[in-house]
């Protein structure tokens, strides 16, 4: 990133390292989004003062009970009482921390999204390529569904989508004296991709986590194990495809590596992908995107929006190799 002396070195050191293409946050931070989460800063500390004081008195509260029940009536039942009343008690302090939270996501994120011409739905509702994703078996079948964090856009001619899923699973079980229970079992929660490119792969290929034994069951489909060249990839994952050379010009080691950065930057595990069509599906379990971070401490923090560009330029990067890897496959007649 160039030296700019008009902008604040603390914001320059939390920003050096971004690809090339963000230089211009560190002015868009200093200018914008800083200025706002400023405004809030003494909202903040009231809230943070509040929800810490809530915890104390919900400790209290429930180790009085707890000790009052135990040493007059010798009784379990007030320690379970005294649990649920002050716990109850702090997440009512927090109630104003959790709203700002939400709020300071926004005044992150849309600024973001704006520069690099992106849209962001917090509650987006339920997303229709959750349904592609589930068909390529990079996500399970579910019973009931939540999504949120939408973010869509364009890189380098590519339509992509991103969100996060919970998926859950209805189950009933039946004890020995006839009495059937339903519970929810969550089968994904985590974040699903997916890049529409303007030209259509030759085959499919499925990237998955290495499955032990289970490898032998391959990947359906009519699809075979790929070999590829790179030892350290095939120890995290396994490759499935119908088509051996188109598998081996997209699945570079550049790309390998961005998928195994993509873990990373999204804290995020267990990746799955699908290279089907014209497009290209990634889920990832785990992981919390665009959350703004602790509300304990100071707003403007640049740390804060480091943070999420780094998950931008994950994406950006996967997008960028699979481009120049399609380039370099041979055309088929």
């Amino acid at each position: 990133m160039t030296d700019q002396p008009e902008i604040d070195p603390t914001i320059l050191k939390a920003l050096h390292g971004l690809p090339s293409d963000f230089d211009g946050f560190a002015k868009v931070f200093q200018d914008e989004i800083r200025p706002a989460l400023q405004a809030r800063e003494g909202e903040r500390v009231m809230a943070a003062a509040k929800a810490r004081q809530a915890r104390w008195v919900g400790a209290l509260i429930g180790l009085a009970l707890a000790a009052g029940g135990l040493v007059a009536m010798r009784n379990p039942f007030p320690v379970v009482v005294g649990a649920i009343l002050g716990f109850g008690y702090a997440s009512w302090g927090a109630r104003d921390i959790t709203r700002l939270g939400k709020e300071a996501k926004l005044l992150l994120v849309e600024p973001v999204a704006r520069q690099f011409g992106l849209t962001f739905a917090p509650d987006p509702g339920q997303v229709p390529s959750i349904f592609r994703h589930r068909e390529l078996g990079i996500v399970p079948g579910w019973d009931r569904s939540n999504y949120e964090d939408l973010v869509t856009g364009t890189r380098s001619g590519v339509d992509f989508e991103l969100f996060e899923a919970h998926l859950e699973e209805k189950r009933t079980s039946t004890d020995s004296k006839g009495r059937t229970t339903t519970h929810w079992v969550t089968v994904f929660r985590g974040q699903c991709l997916r890049f529409a490119f303007d030209k259509r792969f030759y085959g499919r290929t499925l990237v998955t986590r290495d499955a032990g034994v289970f490898n032998r069951f391959g990947g359906g489909n009519g699809m075979q194990r790929a070999s590829l060249e790179d030892p350290e990839f095939e120890k995290i994952f396994e490759v499935y495809t119908t088509d051996q050379v188109e598998a081996r010009y997209l699945l570079t080691p550049d790309l390998m590596q961005q998928l195994v950065d993509l873990e990373r930057a999204f804290h995020g595990g267990k990746l799955k992908c699908c290279f089907d069509g014209g497009e290209l599906y990634i889920t990832l379990q785990g992981g919390d995107l665009f959350e703004p971070g602790s509300m304990f401490t100071p707003l403007d923090n640049p740390d804060r929006v480091r943070e999420l560009l780094d998950d931008f330029a994950a994406l950006f990067h996967i997008v960028d190799v699979t481009n120049a890897n399609r380039k370099r496959i041979p055309r088929q007649p």
